[in-house]
């Protein structure tokens, strides 16, 4: 939180906003007893000693906020105690003469968050860097210094809420994800810094009014497509919906106003339906004999204008703006309620959800049906037993807040860790940081679906997930390797997307690689980055290979055998070009970065004398399986057997033309430098592909004639496009397989003896 005497940064998190003389805690939880998250235990710091300019007694000893927030700290030991009054001193010294925008201490923000953070029971460390999570990013503070007075446990926490102020970015957007980045590595290794940082966007967002319009809009884009998702993700339901709602409000201040006045109306015009509703569940669950807690609640403002959006609907008609909640005692008898739910009102089909048996990513655990009530009403009912409610509501901080849910809260633990060691695992195989902070967006909005490995296990992916992303859901290798899919049994592409229930097997074979073509249409951003991370790392060692054989092409062509140049002439050109290798020198010759004649003369300049070569200069042979250091032009499509002439490209490695192809004529002319000589291999490694069209008469069954005489030619047909003329004859243009030049013209040869065939040709594309 920047205050309003210091430049605003432009950096996640950063808000002015102003905060009222009391400000109480976001949240009200019930005390429990704290238990303390890291996994070993923090060495308390000692009492710290009073900071030069601290002022004793407490300037805000009678303050009415601040006694609040003491009276909410009676969980705590008489010496943890102590030590959050120090760190409160110790922060108003460092705000002080700082203010909010409303013209109110700046300390106030720190104080409201560090009450909210105490709501949720959470140990000394937590609400002393709550109370300090500014004073490093506005004050002249150090994390040092922090350390050395309240310890390094509070010390990292506090860095991790702070953001990456001395670092020059080139965009507001780049400097939004890095300080994303840093934050979400911070919460992966103490889930502590993610509720400071919650419970202090949340605080910020309630007090925004004095802000301009663009201001507040931009910042509550930022909650509702960062903090509220994350907030959902750990199960925080209560958080969630308010930073949904707050969001709403400030985007579109407008909208949040005429369906605010259209929900109080409804209420008085629904009430007694409403009424009638709770009335008949408590009264079918008393003749059950069940024991049940039934409350009405009101769906959230932004639930509701979403719904009307995503359905085109008016506020009229959303029939379902309240649901019900029954809360029992264990979870058979949340079937036994279902069961007389069911008695009492008509089921609507396809509307049942068991979270119970198959709990959301999250943690959240209900059964959930919609029902048929009076006048055709739809009643959408949650059945849950006490515990399940507890981490609905508070999902991860249930930890710290209700020993009744150990059990709950312990898996939730446990999922919350996988989430955040994917986090981890998602940023080292990640190079940039705008591409990380996207992939984690993806993942933050799953609306999950729930599907089976063979043997049975849980896996949870967001909706429209596909077979390759259940692959990487397994393991890398897995989807490094996969080539089909058995969905239900049945063997199925590796693009069909799964719905909740299947069951997959992914098929592998040894030597296959990851398609870039998979990501048009994965969905997880774990998939994505692996993909991305393979094809990069291949790119590279196949762009040295090319570089390499490039280099020796040009030594040969300069009377120099590559095997005779000393190691100083290696170590010179290495040096000068800023590399750490010959092989990224390698590299940057097949990516086209830098001209293997170039670093031929480099190297010739760092030896004594010139030397003779023990080999005749050679052409670079092309196999076809070279992989993306060498591409095919697809406007001329060479074959072996064709004559050609290779260009290097910055990015794109070797480009292999035909010497007759049209696209070069005028680049081959004015640029000859940049064109290199290539030559087929003997034994090609691959099929090639190559683009013939027939023109033939339009009578029935000629496709079939002609598709018939390529597959017994030996062809694979990649595409094939049928486009009928006015008038007798129609034109098929085909993509197929060939091994060479003498496989096309025996496959063209077999196509000409068709009776209606008139002509066919190979095709040339006049343009890349």
């Amino acid at each position: 939180m920047q205050p309003q005497s210091a430049a605003p940064s432009g950096a996640v998190g950063l808000i002015e906003a102003p905060v009222s003389p009391v400000s109480p805690p976001p949240v009200s939880l019930p005390p429990a007893e704290v238990t303390v998250t890291p996994s070993a235990p923090e060495a308390a710091a000692p009492t710290p000693e009073p900071a030069p300019g601290d002022v004793r007694p407490n300037p805000f000893a009678n303050d009415p906020a601040y006694q609040v927030f003491l009276d909410s700290l009676d969980y705590l030991r008489p010496d943890e105690l102590a030590r959050v009054k120090e760190a409160f001193l110790y922060a108003e010294a460092a705000h002080r003469g700082q203010t909010r925008q409303s013209g109110e201490p700046y300390i106030t923000h720190p104080l409201a968050v560090a009450g909210a953070v105490a709501e949720w029971r959470l140990d000394a460390t937590a609400i002393m860097a709550a109370l300090l999570h500014d004073v490093v990013e506005d004050t002249p503070a150090t994390k040092e210094e922090v350390a050395s007075r309240f310890g390094k446990p509070v010390a990292d926490l506090v860095d991790g809420l702070s953001k990456l102020e001395k670092i020059e970015f080139t965009s507001y957007q780049e400097a939004q994800a890095e300080n994303f980045r840093k934050m979400l590595l911070a919460m992966a290794r103490d889930i502590r810094v993610i509720l400071i940082k919650l419970m202090d966007r949340l605080h910020n967002m309630q007090t925004l009014g004095c802000m301009r319009p663009d201001k507040r809009r931009r910042i509550a884009r930022e909650t509702l497509e960062i903090y509220a998702p994350i907030a959902n993700r750990l199960g925080l339901n209560k958080i969630f919906r308010e930073l949904q709602d707050l969001s709403f409000k400030n985007i579109y201040p407008l909208r949040y106003g005429v369906l605010a006045k259209a929900m109080k109306a409804a209420r008085g015009n629904r009430r007694e339906l409403l009424t009638k509703i709770l009335d008949g569940i408590q009264t079918k669950m008393k003749e059950a004999s069940i024991e049940a807690q039934v409350f009405g609640r009101e769906k959230s403002l932004y639930s509701i204008y979403s719904k009307m959006v995503e359905k085109h609907l008016t506020f009229s008609q959303v029939l379902d703006i309240y649901g019900f909640r029954v809360v029992v005692k264990d979870v058979p008898t949340c079937y036994l309620a279902l069961g007389y739910l069911h008695a009492l009102y008509k089921p609507l089909p396809g509307k049942f959800k068991d979270y119970v048996a198959i709990p959301k990513a999250n943690g959240y655990q209900s059964l959930h049906t919609t029902l048929i009530g009076p006048y055709g009403t739809p009643i959408e009912v949650q059945i849950r037993t006490q515990e399940m409610h507890h981490v609905a509501q508070e999902g991860v901080a249930s930890h710290w807040l209700y020993k009744d849910s150990e059990k709950s809260a312990a898996e939730l633990q446990y999922q919350t860790h996988r989430w955040l060691q994917s986090l981890l695992e998602l940023q080292s195989s990640t190079g940039d940081t705008a591409e990380f902070f996207e992939h984690v967006k993806i993942d933050l909005f799953p609306d999950d679906v729930y599907v089976f490995t063979p043997k049975g296990k849980i896996l949870s992916l967001p909706r429209g997930a596909t077979a390759v992303d259940f692959a990487y859901a397994v393991h890398t290798d897995v989807g490094n390797r996969c080539v089909a899919a058995k969905i239900n049994y049945e063997l199925m592409p590796l693009r069909t997307e799964l719905n909740s229930g299947d069951q997959v097997e992914i098929i592998t074979a040894a030597h296959a690689n990851p398609n870039p073509a998979w990501l048009s249409y994965v969905k997880t951003g774990r998939a994505r980055s692996k993909i991305r991370h393979f094809l990069k790392t291949r790119q590279q060692e196949e762009s040295a290979s090319l570089g390499d054989r490039l280099l020796q092409q040009e030594l040969l062509s300069l009377g120099i055998n590559p095997a005779d140049l000393p190691p100083a002439a290696w170590d010179g050109v290495v040096k000068e070009s800023g590399h750490r290798s010959v092989k990224e020198v390698y590299t940057e010759i097949g990516l086209g970065k830098r001209l293997a004649a170039v670093v031929a003369r480099r190297l010739l300049a760092h030896q004594a004398s010139p030397l003779l070569a023990s080999a005749k200069p050679t052409s670079v042979v092309i196999r076809g399986t070279e992989g993306m250091a060498i591409q095919l032009a697809p406007c001329c499509r060479p074959i072996p057997g064709d004559p050609i002439i290779g260009s290097i490209k910055k990015g794109q490695g070797l480009v292999v033309h035909t010497h007759d192809c049209q696209v070069i004529r005028k680049s081959r002319s004015n640029e000859p430098h940049k064109w290199i000589d290539v030559e087929w291999s003997p034994e090609p490694g691959k099929l090639f592909d190559v683009d013939i069209k027939v023109e033939a008469r339009n009578e029935r069954g000629v496709l079939a004639k002609v598709a018939t005489e390529i597959a017994e030619a030996g062809s694979n047909i990649e595409k094939v496009n049928m486009a009928p003329d006015p008038g007798f004859f129609t034109t098929l243009q085909f993509t197929i397989q060939v091994a060479n030049r003498i496989h096309l013209a025996n496959v063209m040869r077999a196509v000409r003896h068709i009776p209606e065939v008139v002509r066919i040709t190979r095709e040339q594309k006049e343009q890349t």
